[in-house]
């Protein structure tokens, strides 16, 4: 996990914007750029440098014992909880979607995109190691989308959409989605002040995924069983995956969908209209009323 791999280290960043910010600039070894091209579209870039040897130590092969006495994510935290409450304050619905890599988080976006009412504003912040692959599948739909690319890192974290969400116009906007970086190891630490997190688990990778991987089911509002239509050519057993999802994450709903066929989309568009307050989830913006 990244609390304790390292992967996590709070690498201080640049933001590069046409403009200097001395207190987010100085310092920083680790650089995010947003670059926004003709169209109005916005592109965040993420850049890590190494860091040789420890500040002080005349023997870089000497052994040392360093006692950490605060939480590895607790920055994170303190920054996913004022994220939270700036896109509570924006009145922005804020839904982390995550899931191992294929399990079709882009293609649930782009049908989401397609089917959601004109009156619903929607845009999309997503993750990739490389590429602008999905953020450009997503704009075809309509909507504004920031495409963070994470160099190395293998998931994204506060600051990265703290970032981000400075090059979305948030008064045009009801619902954010956020396309986390397919890993279903990693994002499962870091909380980015969603309001929702919603877990896709496709039907090709079998029943035992929850299994294998319990801290991103146990930390899911949520989660979609995707690509149902495959059920059958691949041999699913449906009732095995749900008593496993049971087991391991009793809290979390469950939605099976297909987002080619549209098979049970129409459940997960009454998921996202529902009310937080009171629901045993993460407190949120209030849901968009004619979604």
């Amino acid at each position: 996990m990244c609390d304790t791999c390292g992967c996590n280290r709070e690498e201080p960043f640049h933001v590069h914007t046409g403009y200097t910010d001395p207190e987010r600039t100085e310092g920083h070894s680790s650089h995010f750029h947003i670059h926004r091209s003709e169209d109005g579209h916005a592109h965040v870039h993420g850049h890590s440098h190494p860091h040789d040897g420890i500040e002080g130590d005349s023997d870089p092969g000497a052994t040392r014992t360093l006692a950490v006495n605060r939480g590895i994510l607790g920055a994170n935290d303190r920054l996913a909880e004022q994220n939270r409450g700036f896109f509570r304050a924006k009145n922005v619905r804020v839904i982390n979607l995550l899931s191992s890599p294929g399990a079709g988080k882009t293609a649930l976006l782009e049908r989401t995109l397609e089917d959601v009412p004109d009156g619903i504003r929607s845009a999309v912040i997503v993750g990739d190691l490389a590429t602008e692959n999905d953020a450009e599948r997503l704009r075809g739909r309509g909507a504004e989308a920031v495409q963070i690319t994470t160099g190395t890192l293998c998931h994204l974290d506060a600051r990265m959409v703290a970032t981000a969400a400075e090059a979305l116009d948030l008064e045009k906007v009801d619902l954010l989605f956020i396309e986390n970086v397919g890993n279903l190891v990693c994002p499962a630490s870091f909380d980015l002040g969603e309001c929702l997190r919603v877990v896709l688990h496709s039907v090709p990778e079998g029943e035992d995924k929850p299994l294998k991987y319990p801290p991103v089911f146990k930390a899911a509002d949520l989660v979609l069983l995707t690509k149902t239509d495959l059920a059958e050519a691949s041999g699913f057993d449906r009732d095995r995956v749900l008593k496993n999802l049971a087991r391991i994450a009793p809290q979390a709903r469950v939605i099976e969908l297909s987002s080619r066929t549209g098979e049970g989309m129409d459940q997960w568009y009454a998921y996202l209209a529902e009310p937080l307050e009171g629901s045993g989830r993460r407190q949120g913006a209030a849901a968009p009323q004619s979604l």
